[in-house]
């Protein structure tokens, strides 16, 4: 029981704040892209649009954001053992080299950026979600919560 109080829950919680905020910055990107051309969006479109975004890349890439991160995460509650005064500096920064692995990859394995919302500065925020997951995480662990 333990485990699920100290591990799974502030993983489970930061993972899913760290998908949410990457699905929601792809959207946005998405629709300034679309703006940009002329295309005008609706508000009610732009909030169709983020929650089926939401829906339908919750099975892919919230999957490879969830193994991202877990990777990260225990690399950085490794060197943090030696390092603990830098922990909360040590899980952002594990967030960002997630996000910064996982879009790399992808790209460089496929050739193409399948994330479009990861493209220009749409990348920064990408790996933006990533230091609020890896500070969500280091701080609910912390509270044990």
């Amino acid at each position: 029981m333990q485990f699920l109080t100290r591990l799974l829950l502030p993983f489970f919680a930061s993972w899913l704040l760290t998908f949410t905020l990457a699905s929601l910055f792809h959207s946005q990107y998405v629709v300034n892209q679309l703006v940009k051309v002329g295309v005008v969006v609706e508000f009610n479109d732009r909030v169709n649009l983020t929650v089926d975004d939401w829906l339908g890349l919750l099975p892919t890439y919230g999957m490879i954001i969830a193994i991202a991160l877990l990777i990260a995460f225990f690399v950085a509650g490794l060197i943090a053992k030696r390092l603990n005064a830098y922990r909360a500096v040590l899980f952002v920064l594990a967030g960002i080299v997630a996000f910064i692995t996982v879009l790399t990859a992808i790209e460089s394995i496929m050739n193409i950026n399948v994330i479009a919302g990861a493209r220009g500065w749409g990348f920064y925020a990408q790996c933006l979600a990533g230091a609020i997951g890896g500070f969500v995480f280091t701080r609910m662990k912390k509270a044990k919560v």
